[in-house]
């Protein structure tokens, strides 16, 4: 065998890698649109659906960032924001073509994520949160699918970082 065979099948195993990273975040965008066209379908009288005393479906239009941060009324704000969205999933889909297999996969998760969000910025000019936890009268932030694996992504790669040598 020579080094030629095993430098075509490095740059096929690359490829695969990168494949299946692509292809997460793509199912990760999939099942954001399902459920966040599901609440958007069913909740057109704003009426809040009881699941249990913990959590409730309640859908709001959030036109900030994360937590509803940075939200305002100017047009300007909010297109320079959701440029801003766009150079870092560009810059997060770069990354994911530079890391190892895990990162990849943890980028994927953000990803797949940040697109779900950044489409629904560009559909509705707002996004749709609805997942309402709350204990008594304390309600967390309201969020969606898409915030979920953006935050597990960001966690799983600080953790990674802190708690996994290399």
């Amino acid at each position: 065998m020579n080094i030629k065979m095993f430098e075509k099948k490095g740059i096929s195993l690359q490829f695969q890698k990168n494949l299946i990273s692509f292809f997460l975040s793509i199912c990760i965008f999939i099942f954001d649109r399902v459920t966040k066209n599901i609440i958007i379908n069913s909740q057109t009288d704003n009426q809040i659906v009881y699941i249990n005393d913990y959590i409730n479906l309640d859908l709001i239009w959030n036109t900030g960032i994360g937590f509803g941060l940075l939200s305002y009324e100017s047009s300007l704000i909010y297109n320079l924001i959701t440029l801003i969205i766009g150079f870092v999933i560009l810059f997060l889909i770069y990354l994911i073509l530079k890391q190892n297999f895990l990162d990849k996969i943890l980028f994927s998760f953000i990803i797949g994520g940040a697109l779900g969000n950044f489409y629904d910025r560009l559909t509705y000019f707002a996004v749709p949160d609805f997942i309402d936890i709350h204990y008594n009268n304390f309600h967390w932030f309201t969020f969606n699918i898409a915030d979920i694996f953006i935050t597990i992504g960001i966690i799983m790669l600080i953790s990674k970082d802190i708690f996994i040598k290399q």
